[in-house]
């Protein structure tokens, strides 16, 4: 009887060496993997081949990565990990903008890669079928009830500090950029105003972190955004 293969990974990279490093301990992982080198050809696949998954290079030899990522997420809600040797803040900042889920910097460990992934597909899972309660290091978000509780208290929170969480928590593990988060609780007029963001992330913090100081929910990505610890 055939073995069942797990989910499917595309991984758009030109370099030889980390397309075999990365074919060879994808698959021991229990991934099918698929590989590309160029945009062209990631374009293709992620139309014909139906990956579960998209580990992106942004050094691509005919197109540039955030370009191919633009034009996947007019077709694709398919999660998509950059992975890339690019360490600028404006390019994690750009990729994530576009709709990448994730950004992996080279070199990388695959222990990192593959939990990358797997929340990668998590979040997909509860994308296509939100979870009612999540619950992060004692603080629990009853989304039907509009509940915050710590440990089964229950914590006061203004409305926007409630729309701020509720973003963090239903990506978490995920970074999510300070435009992404100022346009889904304040709308697009204010995707700059980060000053303003870090003053509602402290009041925030102050209110659910065990020890504010040493923040163990919500995690600051410096100069990209935030990123909320896994349950």
């Amino acid at each position: 009887m055939t073995q069942a293969k797990g989910p499917r990974v595309l991984v758009v990279d030109d370099e030889p060496q980390i397309q075999r490093f990365l074919h060879v301990a994808l698959t021991a992982a229990g991934y099918d993997v698929v590989a590309a080198e160029t945009g062209a050809q990631a374009l293709r696949l992620a139309v014909t081949g139906a990956p579960d998954l998209i580990v992106l290079d942004l050094g691509l030899p005919d197109r540039d990565g955030k370009d191919v990522l633009r034009d996947i997420r007019t077709f694709s809600q398919t999660p998509v990990i950059i992975l890339s040797a690019r360490d600028r803040e404006s390019e994690k900042i750009a990729a994530l903008d576009l709709g990448a889920d994730d950004y992996v910097e080279k070199p990388f460990g695959i222990g990192e890669l593959t939990a990358r992934l797997r929340t990668a597909l998590r979040h997909r899972a509860t994308a296509a079928h939100p979870a009612e309660r999540i619950e992060i290091d004692g603080v629990a978000m009853d989304f039907e009830r509009r509940l915050v509780t710590r440990d089964g208290a229950p914590i006061r929170l203004t409305p926007k500090e409630y729309d701020l969480l509720a973003v963090l928590f239903r990506n978490a593990g995920r970074v999510v950029t300070h435009r992404q988060i100022l346009s889904a609780v304040w709308g697009p007029a204010h995707t700059e105003d980060t000053q303003y963001l870090r003053v509602f992330i402290g009041q925030l913090r102050a209110k659910i972190e065990r020890d504010p100081t040493s923040p163990r929910i919500v995690k600051t990505e410096p100069g990209v955004g935030y990123r909320a610890a896994e349950g």
